[in-house]
């Protein structure tokens, strides 16, 4: 990813969570486990298990000490990962927001429109 997306990914994802109405940072990052689990369920309808798995496996690359690009190369070493770190936090950062708001309207408010995040009631 070019620094240039990564700062406009940066820079989304902050709107993002400081917008007005939206659930702030801790409140997203505590309702990821519970997400997380109502996604294993079946409950949540905003995510698939697949984009949960795909989620996964950035956590996994992120702690493996086995990269695409090593990191003894310096700089361009550790690129990857912060590619990798800025995607799964946006990722997790607008799903788990997607959540809360789902869970505030007592999980059954419906998804946005085509024009939304979830254009087919699905996200995945």
């Amino acid at each position: 990813m070019a620094k240039a997306a990564r700062a406009a990914q940066a820079w989304r994802v902050y709107r993002q969570v400081s917008g007005p109405g939206s659930p702030g940072f801790a409140t997203r990052l505590r309702a990821v486990p519970k997400m997380v689990g109502a996604v294993m369920r079946g409950q949540y309808p905003g995510m698939t298990k697949g984009k949960l798995a795909m989620l996964g496996l950035g956590v996994v690359y992120i702690i493996s000490p086995i990269d695409v690009i090593p990191d003894f190369l310096a700089l361009i070493g550790v690129a990857d990962d912060f590619g990798v770190f800025l995607w799964l936090m946006g990722s997790l950062l607008g799903e788990s927001g997607r959540y809360v708001d789902w869970e505030r309207h007592g999980g059954v408010r419906a998804f946005p429109s085509a024009a939304g995040p979830f254009p087919h009631g699905r996200r995945g």
